[in-house]
């Protein structure tokens, strides 16, 4: 199993020593280093800035959001940075939600599995360059004919030839269908709260994709790059306190990341058996009680979305993960050190 590491979006300023990260985490030997976007720091500049230093380590978005930008657009982010790097970029894609989609980038967010398959089938074609460039589904018209076009909309092709006419695409999914359109038309998948646990729920929704006609890869070649917090700790009391530290992400993403008849995130919390408990925290986190919110997080989900334990226990814990069929972990490590332990920890 490879290790990625996880840079996210920043908060209210840019942060501090994340070329060492980038630096480290390449001298160790992980795979690739991602970052995100939310409503503020975008996905792509972060990587070419930091990942101007590096040789090898590949570069992944995680995620990009495709309403943030047309699909070509993307296909012109991902062709620039993939030539710059060598040929070194993931592009990790994701719908997001309707408060973001709608309040921020002023999209609609309806049919947003039509709306995937459309941004990726572009995308596509524009990375293999064989022909120009024209698309006629409903949500990314090419060339664009609808209201207050002037008719002179041209197929094009890319000016620039891709380095790469096929780079690797993986596809943010939480639910049922979108997992399984996943499995059918992307490289991999980064699920959110992917967890040994929970892992099981998944398989036969990645196995209805797989089967497919035309499907794009089979269990064997399909990457799945799960998220988890990984620390070794010294004692059981090291490891509660690690665990009520994460507990507040927990409850921002069961409760507040999302309104009340549309938390996604939510529903993946109800779906992994905690439905009593996700619409409690929902209730207090949107009526501004977060820290009972938080307080209801039981540490047994918490342990099982993240790897917390001494030495020995963490390593078993990495290889029941890797059980499931995860290909990639994407670690949050907060020092070089932290990544250089890490990395000959699980030599």
């Amino acid at each position: 199993m490879k290790l990625g590491l996880q840079l996210g979006y920043w908060g209210a300023q840019p942060p501090q020593g994340v070329g060492e990260l980038v630096a480290a985490a390449e001298d160790a030997g992980f795979d690739a280093f991602f970052t995100a976007e939310a409503w503020g720091s975008d996905a792509f500049t972060p990587l070419a800035w930091w990942g101007r230093d590096t040789t090898r380590i590949k570069l992944g978005t995680s995620i990009v959001q495709m309403s943030g930008r047309t699909p070509t657009s993307i296909a012109m982010h991902l062709m620039t940075l993939d030539h710059l790097s060598g040929g070194r970029v993931i592009l990790g894609m994701g719908v997001s939600g309707p408060q973001v989609v709608e309040g921020w980038y002023g999209q609609p967010f309806g049919k947003p599995l039509a709306r995937t398959r459309e941004v990726v089938d572009i995308i596509r074609k524009v990375l293999a360059r064989e022909e120009k460039v024209t698309n006629d589904g409903p949500h990314y018209p090419l060339p664009y004919r609808g209201e207050n076009s002037v008719g002179l909309g041209k197929p094009l092709k890319p000016i620039v030839h891709p380095l790469r006419a096929d780079v690797p695409i993986w596809l943010g999914a939480e639910g049922p269908k979108n997992v399984a359109q996943t499995a059918e038309i992307a490289d991999g998948w980064i699920p959110i709260f992917y967890t040994p646990k929970s892992a099981g729920m998944y398989q036969p929704w990645l196995d209805e994709g797989f089967a497919r006609p035309g499907a794009r890869r089979t269990r064997a070649d399909f990457e799945i790059a799960a998220t988890c917090h990984l620390q070794v700790v010294g004692s059981a009391e090291e490891k509660t306190q690690v665990l009520d530290a994460m507990k507040p992400f927990v409850s921002l993403y069961m409760g507040g990341m999302g309104a009340k008849e549309a938390n996604f995130h939510n529903q993946v919390f109800q779906r992994m058996g905690y439905a009593d408990l996700a619409e409690e925290v929902q209730k207090l986190y949107l009526g501004g009680e977060k820290d009972r919110a938080t307080a209801l997080i039981p540490d047994e989900l918490v342990d099982d979305m993240h790897i917390v334990g001494t030495a020995s226990e963490v390593k078993e814990r990495v290889a029941q993960w890797e059980e499931t069929g995860v290909t990639t972990l994407l670690l949050s490590c907060r020092s070089a050190d932290e990544i250089r332990s890490v990395a000959e920890l699980l030599a």
